[in-house]
């Protein structure tokens, strides 16, 4: 029974494009989440927020929808019952207004029910997940209470140690409050295209990420100093994005920064990080610039076996497309990809995925400039602007299918973060957008494609209940495909857990090959396609 509709495919498995219409009215994601002037901004924590995410909080198959509020709005969960998304947020405990930025999931406390991890400017909070009935507030309980307001922006649970406990990394964008902070116009930092703006980030100060290491108690400790992801003080740090990018067993991070270089902490294997992006040449550009980083997402886009980054920016910079040479050492393609064309957008939520099925994941980014302002001026650049499509070519190329991906893809917004999930388990992925001072957007294909897929559900034993960090390659008709589960990444938002693929025209899945966290090995043969398939780590 499709929950929804269907999706549209104007080609063949492996040659189609994708259209794409906004469900979110008729599917219950009504109400609207602020962020701040919708004309005029004041201040640069007006222009950040926020993110949304997908969590399967109730463990009924169904991916459940979380999108984050500013402003002083309260954040809400939505239940997601098969046709409709139900307002939960009072009834599960989920309620805390403010200044939210991002989330991340990940059952830290591996009691096989996921907890939801958000972000604020002020405070953060987590919500202990109590057996898919409620959620509780234990942010105090398990240390992870700050003792100042910080502006904590992307988050990723990841177990960096493999103990089989999730930790926490947290990035943080810099030091605001509203006392200190000089208003539009005030200094050479606070004008934009000759008019008074928000000010920052430049000229505001920088502050230090955050890595909370979990303990066999159940708690975390602040471990930022000794492990080394404090040493960096001089970055604009907002997307975080989790994954082993050497290849070596043990997950790193990336961090998008603002203005400044971005960073990425290469895992030692003692509970310490190195930072090495300019080392492996994801600091900067190709032209040895730093750009505006916004949010990052990460995937085998070419079948390599290895993980490439891909990072929005600001406008007139292009996007930024780092392919992976093997064992972390990074180029940037973006201009041989064909992704250097779009310049005029301020992009920030960011995700792969397969629209049509075909094996090669594609690319959605979403957008919105930091200044209502710039209408003002009737340029090219806008306050909201449409979202951007790629397509995956397979041949080392995207192509840019913007124009011919629907009304969705085409509808003008400021957008923020953006998530993914197959929300009716049909096998084609809905994309969830949070958009400021408006309702989300909730897309929708019209029809279904002609290719077969698979979505692999990861239960660890040994491993963290939620198998974040754990690797799955999958063989089907020729083509071997790599993923990993991932708690945050795009621009702080948090895709479903579980991993999409399409397959093309291949019937049956030749071999799945899981590769838990902790290094052990499981494989499978012979699989059905077009299923949820769910693997559980042998003991």
């Amino acid at each position: 029974m499709k929950l929804l509709g269907g999706l549209l495919l104007l080609a063949a498995a492996g040659g189609g494009v994708a259209e794409f219409h906004d469900i979110a009215e008729s599917a219950g994601l009504t109400h609207v989440f602020p962020n701040g002037g919708m004309v005029t901004k004041e201040y640069i924590i007006e222009t950040t927020g926020s993110g949304v995410a997908f969590i399967d909080y109730d463990n009924d198959g169904l991916a459940d929808a979380f999108v984050i509020s500013g402003d002083g709005a309260p954040s809400r969960l939505y239940h997601n019952e098969g046709g409709k998304f139900r307002d939960v947020s009072e009834a599960m405990g989920v309620t805390r207004g403010g200044w939210g930025q991002g989330a991340c999931a990940g059952d830290y406390d591996n009691d096989g029910f996921t907890d939801l991890f958000v972000t604020y400017w002020g405070q953060n909070v987590l919500y202990r997940n109590e057996g898919g009935k409620r959620f509780r507030d234990v942010t105090k309980e398990v240390g992870l209470a700050q003792d100042r307001v910080r502006y904590n922006t992307g988050c990723a649970f990841f177990d960096y140690d493999r103990d089989g406990r999730l930790d926490l990394f947290v990035a943080n964008y810099l030091k605001f409050s509203y006392e200190e902070t000089p208003k539009p116009g005030a200094n050479p930092y606070c004008w934009y295209l000759q008019m008074p703006v928000n000010c920052g980030p430049r000229g505001l100060p920088f502050d230090r990420n955050i890595l909370y290491h979990a303990t066999a108690k159940g708690t975390f400790e602040d471990v930022s100093v000794k492990s080394g992801v404090a040493e960096p003080n001089q970055n604009y740090c907002l997307g975080a994005l989790a994954g082993d990018f050497d290849g070596d067993g043990w997950p790193d991070i990336f961090v998008a920064c603002d203005q400044t270089p971005s960073l990425l902490f290469m895992n030692q294997h003692d509970g310490t990080f190195s930072e090495e992006a300019l080392l492996r040449g994801v600091a900067l550009n190709d032209d040895g610039k730093a750009m505006s980083g916004m949010g990052a997402t990460t995937a085998d886009f070419n079948h390599s076996g290895a993980l490439s980054i891909f990072r929005t920016n600001f406008s007139d910079e292009r996007e930024t497309f780092y392919i992976n040479r093997g064992k972390g050492e990074f180029q940037d393609a973006t201009l041989g990809l064909g992704m250097a064309h779009n310049t005029r957008f301020v992009g920030w939520g960011c995700t792969f995925l397969d629209f049509d099925n075909d094996g090669w994941p594609d690319l959605l980014l979403v957008n919105g400039h930091v200044f209502p302002e710039v209408e003002r001026k009737k340029l090219d650049i806008h306050f909201k602007d449409r979202r951007i499509l790629y397509r995956n070519l397979g041949n080392g190329k995207f192509e840019d299918v913007s124009e011919r991906g629907g009304p969705a893809v085409l509808d003008v917004h400021s957008s923020r973060g953006v998530a993914v999930a197959d929300i009716d388990n049909d096998g084609v992925v809905e994309v969830l957008i949070n958009n400021q001072g408006e309702r989300p957007s909730l897309w929708r294909q019209t029809s279904k494609p002609a290719g077969n897929w698979a979505l692999v559900r990861l239960v660890g034993t040994v491993s963290n209940r939620s198998a974040i960090g754990a690797k799955i390659r999958l063989t089907a008709g020729g083509m071997t495909q790599y993923a990993e589960v991932r708690s945050g990444g795009g621009y702080i938002s948090q895709n479903d857990l579980r991993q999409h693929f399409g397959l093309g025209a291949a019937k049956k899945i030749d071999r799945l090959e899981i590769e838990w966290p902790n290094g052990r090995k499981q494989e499978l043969a012979d699989q059905e396609a077009n299923r949820v398939i769910t693997v559980t780590e042998v003991r």
